[in-house]
């Protein structure tokens, strides 16, 4: 009796744990049964929602499922990350990732979250530049012009960016330490509305990702001087790179996708191999050179090694600059 009330158990001990694996298989295998949320971090219409709200209709068509992009902004983007990190680790909240998580991680002085430590990369989407733009009333054409203008007039020459922060933020704060200018950085709630502002006048100048600003500057709306890639991109060949005037200058922007710690490795793997299969769809490939911007597909560990490499880079830019915020 001892030996079959053994061997009753050890059967029961076999079959829990083959539906265990089983079960984990499975939920790995039809991933995803259902919609996935994507969190962008910065306000509707500006370049990260644009360019989040164009992944996740390719990834939707090709997984099947509909993708549900949510803003959730404020605080350089610290806020939608949080909430994206605090999600259950189930593979169906994904986030954006962008250049201000890397430049918070030293920039803020007191973080609820450690962005490395708590996300798992999935992959890039796309590298591009950012842009040095003036309102067309602002008599002002060249990077020249503006540094020399700026000197003349110290505080008097404003510029504006989508958040405290963000990639622009510190694209305006590396041009100040590498001229000496004093210019006048105004934070916004998301480039949209310092878009707007822009376009009315009521801001001088703003350094933006090009995808937000693009169509504004090929219709005349607004004055490029510069982008902050090392060279003239393909998109704007008639803008110079800031670096032509400014030896040294260069601020390249990254864009990916992450999830919370303790997403199932066999999701990031499903998830990344989706990734990079929309990047070589022709269509989406057109529309990320109409934006200004490279494909950049990775695997989860080269996008991992990208964001620790870029944390590491703005760590020192904003050590050097003393900038701080609580």
């Amino acid at each position: 009796m001892t030996t079959i009330a053994g061997l009753v158990r050890l059967l029961a001990l076999v079959l829990t744990t083959t539906f265990a694996f089983t079960g984990t298989g499975a939920s790995a295998l039809d991933y995803p049964n259902r919609p996935i949320k994507f969190i962008v971090c910065f306000a509707a219409g500006g370049p990260n929602d644009i360019v989040g709200r164009l992944f996740g209709q390719y990834l939707s068509e090709k997984l099947g499922q509909q993708i549900i992009v949510e803003n959730r902004v404020g605080a350089g983007g610290n806020i939608g990350m949080g909430a994206a990190l605090a999600s259950p680790p189930d593979g169906y909240t994904i986030v954006f990732v962008g250049p201000n998580n890397f430049i918070n991680a030293t920039m803020y002085a007191n973080m609820p979250f450690d962005f490395l430590r708590d996300s798992v990369p999935i992959g890039g989407t796309m590298k591009l530049t950012n842009v040095l733009e003036v309102n067309n009333a602002v008599p002002i054409r060249t990077i020249a012009e503006y540094i020399t203008y700026a000197k003349a007039n110290p505080g008097k020459m404003n510029f504006g960016h989508g958040g405290v922060g963000t990639s622009p933020h510190m694209s305006g704060e590396l041009l100040k330490s590498l001229t000496g200018i004093n210019i006048v950085h105004v934070p916004y709630r998301g480039t949209a509305p310092a878009l707007t502002d822009m376009l009315g006048g009521q801001l001088q100048s703003m350094f933006d990702n090009l995808p937000g600003s693009i169509g504004h500057i090929k219709s005349g709306k607004v004055r490029a001087l510069g982008v902050t890639a090392p060279k003239r991109i393909a998109a704007l060949p008639d803008v110079p790179a800031i670096a032509e005037t400014v030896p040294g200058y260069e601020a390249d922007v990254y864009y990916g996708i992450a999830a919370p710690r303790g997403t199932p490795a066999e999701i990031v793997t499903k998830l990344n191999g989706t990734l990079n299969a929309v990047l070589q769809d022709p269509k989406l490939l057109a529309r990320i050179k109409e934006l200004g911007a490279e494909p950049m597909p990775m695997t989860p560990a080269e996008f991992g090694k990208l964001e620790q490499s870029e944390t590491a880079k703005w760590a020192k830019v904003i050590k050097s600059a003393g900038i701080k915020v609580q």
